[in-house]
């Protein structure tokens, strides 16, 4: 029997969003009962998102759509940047360069809540916090730091720099300060996790049973939601600075198989944009590997 894959309710809604920005209602209801969600669970959480000005709401019941706000559609987007390096990453296509990036800020108490912010956004975004107000990390993030810190009003208290030379304590070897600064072994366990899930999934997809697109659509929302609980905690270190191998290459290889197979079953219809982005993504890394 496949393992179940828990997923928020609000993920599922993202996951489905269609490339011209819609969610239809039916579709909606019906992959997620297929979870084992209830309609009022839907029902409230989209009127949670339509409440924060994530998507707008068109219509009632089954026949109603959803649509995505720019803001929305654009939060998409540095997601994809990270997923397309980590696949650049695996495929020897960016290597490190032995520069660490730090961002240094000073936030007053009176803007804690700005200050909070920002140290999660750093998180986020690969960082790991080497004393207080001070982070460091393996690659180029200043557009996104400064991006954020803009956003919050934290810009005039932030402070940039790279250096090759990092010490904490009597550490200095890049990939033994790596294993001191991120918790790699809970990163690799999330991996080992994708990768059984990916499997029997993907036997599923390359098998000669037909699917529905309803099967379909939960195997690709499923697997969405697996990936993101993977790389939201991983700093995308380079190769050099993990163990190897390394799990998170693994289970990405086998991601990509599976968004090819999905992308193969797919017939045409309107789909989430996931399927092209994530389906793209691996493809585009493929074909500069090749050359």
């Amino acid at each position: 029997m496949t393992e179940h894959i828990e997923i928020p309710t609000r993920m599922l809604v993202h996951a489905l969003i269609r490339e011209d920005g819609t969610v239809g209602a039916d579709e909606l209801y019906t992959v997620a009962n297929t979870l084992g969600m209830s309609d009022q669970q839907v029902r409230l959480c989209v009127k949670r998102l339509v409440a924060e000005g994530r998507f707008t709401h068109e219509g009632r019941g089954r026949k109603a759509e959803l649509h995505a706000t720019a803001d929305t559609m654009r939060a998409l987007a540095p997601n994809a940047d990270f997923l397309r390096h980590a696949f650049q990453q695996d495929a020897g296509l960016a290597p490190w360069d032995g520069v660490w990036h730090l961002a240094a800020f000073a936030v007053p108490e009176s803007a804690r809540t700005a200050r909070d912010s920002l140290r999660e956004t750093l998180v986020h975004l690969g960082g790991a916090p080497l004393q207080g107000g001070l982070y460091v990390c393996a690659n180029t993030w200043e557009p996104y730091v400064e991006e954020a810190a803009r956003r919050l009003g934290a810009h005039g208290a932030l402070t940039l720099l790279t250096t090759t030379d990092l010490r904490r304590g009597a550490t200095q070897e890049p990939a033994e300060l790596a294993r001191h600064l991120w918790p790699l072994r809970e990163i690799a366990d999330r991996y080992q996790r994708l990768s059984r899930l990916a499997q029997p999934r993907l036997a599923r997809l390359t098998g000669p049973d037909s699917l529905s697109p309803t099967a379909l659509l939960t195997i690709a929302v499923e697997l969405a939601a697996e990936l993101t609980r993977a790389m939201e905690p991983d700093p995308l270190l380079p190769p050099q600075l993990l163990p190897q191998p390394w799990p998170g290459t693994q289970a990405r290889e086998l991601i990509a198989r599976c968004w090819a197979a999905l992308r193969h079953r797919d017939h045409g219809e309107a789909r989430p944009a996931l399927f092209r982005l994530y389906a793209d993504i691996t493809r585009e890394v493929a074909d500069r590997a090749a050359h």
